[in-house]
């Protein structure tokens, strides 16, 4: 499955990033912030070519079928909000989704928005019968996030996913699925 490049919510366009313009932007609005990135799989980056060098990672994830991140921006001015991806789970019947939002952005419903745009566009594939996602066991805000978003609490995966901001070792994380 090849999801749209594009997605448009209420409040939102989610769309395929474009290198190497969009790096900066990322970089700016949310890659670089410690406080961002806490519960993330990945730590703050520390310089813009770090930024050019993820997305252009991330660009071949999407141009392989592997991977497909959208940046999250504002529809009345186009500003960087954060970022979604969706990837498949080696089955063309399931999908993870994560994603990240810029400090200013937060707790405005906007991942909310962005979560319940992605999960239609998937399950919009016949063939598509699980999205699910994880969130650490401590991140309250993201939990809400995708039980706002239509997502059901499955249960806790212990020692399942190294958040390296936090913690070198693997750390319990709450799973939440939404199923045809």
């Amino acid at each position: 499955m090849i999801p749209a490049e594009s997605i448009e919510t209420a409040r939102l366009i989610l769309r395929k990033p474009v290198a190497p313009g969009d790096a900066p932007r990322i970089y700016e609005s949310y890659a670089h912030d410690p406080e961002v990135t806490r519960y993330l799989t990945w730590r703050p980056h520390h310089d813009l070519e770090e930024s050019h060098r993820i997305l252009r990672t991330r660009l071949a994830w999407w141009d392989e079928g592997r991977e497909f991140s959208w940046l999250i921006t504002d529809r009345a001015d186009g500003a960087v909000m954060g970022m979604i991806s969706a990837s498949d789970d080696d089955s063309p019947s399931r999908y993870t989704v994560g994603y990240v939002l810029a400090r200013p952005f937060w707790g405005r419903g906007y991942m909310t928005e962005a979560v319940r745009g992605v999960v239609d566009e998937l399950f919009a594939s016949p063939e598509v019968v699980r999205v699910w996602a994880v969130a650490d066991w401590e991140n309250h805000a993201s939990m809400r996030v995708l039980e706002k978003a239509g997502m059901q609490r499955e249960g806790l995966l212990r020692n399942w996913s190294v958040h390296p901001a936090i913690s070198p070792l693997p750390r319990d994380c709450w799973c939440f699925a939404r199923v045809r």
